[in-house]
């Protein structure tokens, strides 16, 4: 499963957006060289020890690429990054802040007026066109930010208090997006021979993904109020305590539709006369009765165990689900039946990582997760710098 073997990805990335999208570029077999700097690297390669030494977020997002540690900022590393992307490869991805890449030599007119076919993603916070800058462009961008500045944590939450998502969802979507739209543009070149330059803003990849409550709140209607874990605007539809409160046990359910409803008064709360309770004949009307309806839901559930509730509502062919940890999810059965995880090499050894989704006759490629500047001299003696030369551009803290 190599669809992008023989393509070459270079890459000036941090953190997450970036490192992401090129992940998966990887996945599909493409090299994907990551510049970083000397000494430190990706700064996100610092952000914990959680793996084994190494950080969670980098073992995420990085399997599969080459670390050629760079100073950009030398002039020896510049020209040398210019030759790089030159003559090997087919795609740039930065995220850098905005117009250092240009500043770089790294900018889509410079590089497309000597390689046409040359894509490049730029990623930012708010976008970067000098054409439409916004008065966003040069304001620092973490994901937190975009999560608010999009509009997620207004309705992410409980009524008392907003919450951001736990995993990096502003730069997740970027980093998709980044992703769909590079695939999209070497289809393009495949039947024109152009580049593309492509420009992807974070702000505008969340609130796209947030467009559901966007419309919701269409011309100044009210937003979905923040409900924790419960649907903001179908009911039941969340999580609900299961036996005694002490043991803090939980069980997800969703209702979509009014047979549902009925099967799920009839088989789980075993109240069938409910169904056709006026104040719960509708979704709405049960969103708006929803305090009264938990409390029923509540009390038919307090003296079953979670097993009990999960079979009546397996018998009543009703959504559910359990609110797992991270280390249920680690020992998960529905993924260890299908076979999701396999291992990859790092620096500190062999490590679990789950398959990228999307399940192929052929398996995709896991390759390891470099350490910081491990393939600097075999991509410099690839464009014909002998060892010496090689030395002295160390010696300069070129590389």
């Amino acid at each position: 499963m190599q669809p992008l073997k023989g393509l070459t990805v270079v890459t000036l990335e941090h953190a997450i957006a970036a490192p992401f999208a090129t992940r998966q570029l990887a996945d599909l077999g493409a090299r994907v060289i990551k510049i970083e700097r000397p000494g430190s690297g990706d700064f996100a390669r610092g952000y914990d020890q959680r793996v084994r030494g190494l950080a969670s977020h980098f073992v995420w997002t990085n399997r599969s690429k080459e670390s050629l540690t760079l100073d950009v900022k030398h002039p020896e590393a510049a020209k040398l990054l210019q030759r790089l992307v030159l003559e090997k490869a087919d795609v740039v991805v930065q995220n850098l802040a905005p117009g250092a890449a240009a500043r770089l030599g790294m900018g889509y007119d410079k590089l497309s007026a000597v390689k046409p076919g040359l894509i490049v993603c730029d990623i930012s916070g708010y976008g970067d066109d000098l054409a439409r800058p916004g008065p966003y462009r040069d304001k620092k961008a973490y994901d937190l930010l975009i999560q608010s500045e999009a509009g997620f944590v207004s309705v992410t939450g409980t009524a008392e208090e907003p919450c951001k998502a736990g995993p990096s969802i502003a730069d997740i979507a970027a980093g998709m997006y980044a992703y769909s739209n590079i695939l999209a543009a070497l289809m393009q070149r495949s039947q024109t021979g152009r580049g593309q330059r492509i420009d992807i803003s974070m702000l505008e990849s969340l609130a796209e993904w947030t467009s559901y409550p966007l419309y919701y709140a269409f011309d100044g209607a009210p937003p979905p109020p923040r409900t924790g874990a419960s649907h903001a605007t179908i009911y039941p539809y969340g999580p609900f305590p299961v036996g005694p409160a002490e043991q803090g046990a939980n069980v997800m359910l969703g209702l979509q539709n009014e047979r549902e409803w009925v099967s799920f008064c009839d088989k789980v709360l075993q109240q069938p006369a409910l169904a056709t309770d006026p104040r719960f004949t509708a979704n709405f009307k049960r969103v708006a009765e929803r305090v009264a309806l938990r409390q029923i839901i509540v009390d038919t559930f307090s003296p079953l165990t979670v097993a009990e509730v999960e079979a009546r509502l397996e018998l009543a062919q009703i959504a559910n689900a359990r609110v797992n940890t991270m280390a249920d999810v680690w020992a998960h059965p529905q993924l260890k039946a299908r076979g999701r995880w396999t291992e990859v090499g790092s620096p500190q050894g062999m490590l679990p990582a789950m398959l990228p989704p999307g399940t192929w006759n052929e398996g995709p490629r896991m390759d390891p997760v470099p350490a910081l500047g491990e393939h600097t001299d075999a991509i410099l003696a690839e464009l014909g710098y002998g060892a010496a030369e090689i030395a002295l551009l160390r010696e300069a803290k070129a590389i």
